[in-house]
């Protein structure tokens, strides 16, 4: 297409007007590909019409080429122009009869705006998908999250009410306490993670307004990380297993006990929850209430894939149940 100046040829004004108008044609060659025929018909497996389609813009490039040479009596300034170059020069030969180079061209331009319109598709149908993974976790995680025992609230509330009469002050207490975690779950969870203090605050909130329903005969311990270094962790991982501790784990009539450890090593958060293990009670984490170890399960794998370990034991020998989680923070 563009013959080499060093021939030290004077081009004549035909010429640059041919190159001009080859230049305008493959410009728009390449956006009408890119923008229109590979959208509307590679991509969408049309293979004949975007072949055809190719094919007819190569042969109309040409035809308008031709037309503007004639025009323009491109063919006899340029043999002038090489006539006057091998009387000053020596021998040049014009080899521009036939202009295979501008078709060439042509398709090659339209091999390149197929190629970037191929990875610019591929890119926009990644990312398409990449938003509707994030949509669909999201949306999970958000149902995931949203899954606490309303049976807890209500429960929790009438013990309130009948802590009233024999307790003014407790009961104040225990209803701030309550608010407290109501404000948690609505709002400073909606941020997607939380601090470890502020999960260690709720589930101590929760120990004690759950311990408003027990005997003397349940003995719960909560043992915090000493000291505490905050990190952000995702919101409500650690209720249920304090919950299913709770609801399986106690008896009105026999001792029974609920042992709650999480420390930290570095970036690691370990939580350990015992309870004691009745043989006319489920020590599994009932999937009806709470959020079940099966969702807990998926939103850990949601949240943190490849970096936690969570181990469930039932010792029945011994009437106890373990969970143990290990979750890498960093």
């Amino acid at each position: 297409m563009w013959q080499p100046l060093s021939w030290q040829i004077e081009f004549p004004v035909s010429f640059w007007i041919k190159q001009a108008v080859l230049f305008t044609l493959l410009v728009a060659i390449f956006y009408l590909n890119y923008y229109y025929w590979f959208p509307n018909f590679l991509a969408k497996n049309r293979y004949l019409r975007f072949i055809l389609f190719n094919i007819v813009s190569v042969v109309m490039l040409a035809v308008v080429i031709e037309q503007v040479k004639v025009a323009v009596n491109h063919g006899e300034q340029m043999d002038r122009a090489f006539k006057l170059a091998r009387e000053a020069n020596g021998d040049k030969k014009r080899h521009d009869r036939l202009d295979y180079f501008s078709l060439m061209t042509a398709l090659m331009i339209i091999g390149l705006s197929t190629s970037v319109a191929a990875v610019r598709t591929a890119q926009l149908d990644k990312q398409y998908r990449q938003n509707l993974e994030k949509e669909k976790i999201n949306s999970e995680l958000s149902f995931l999250k949203a899954q606490i025992n309303p049976h807890f609230f209500f429960n929790t509330l009438n013990n309130i009410y009948a802590l009233t009469v024999i307790d003014v002050e407790a009961a104040r207490e225990a209803l701030h306490k309550l608010s407290r975690m109501m404000r948690y779950v609505l709002y400073e969870t909606q941020h997607g993670t939380v601090l470890l203090s502020q999960e260690i605050a709720f589930a101590q909130d929760y120990i004690q307004l759950m311990q408003l329903r027990l005997t003397d005969k349940v003995t719960v311990h909560l043992d915090p990380p000493n000291p505490l270094h905050d990190v952000s962790i995702a919101p409500m991982l650690f209720l249920p297993f304090i919950e299913n501790a709770f609801k399986h784990g106690v008896s009105a009539v026999q001792p029974s006990r609920i042992d709650i450890q999480i420390r930290q090593e570095g970036p690691k958060i370990f939580v350990e929850v015992k309870n004691t293990l009745f043989t006319d009670k489920r020590a599994i984490l009932d999937e009806s209430n709470g959020i079940g170890l099966a969702n807990t399960q998926r939103r850990l794998d949601l949240l943190y894939p490849g970096k936690y370990q969570l181990e469930v034991n039932e010792n029945k020998e011994g009437k106890e149940f373990e969970v143990h989680l290990e979750l890498e923070t960093a």
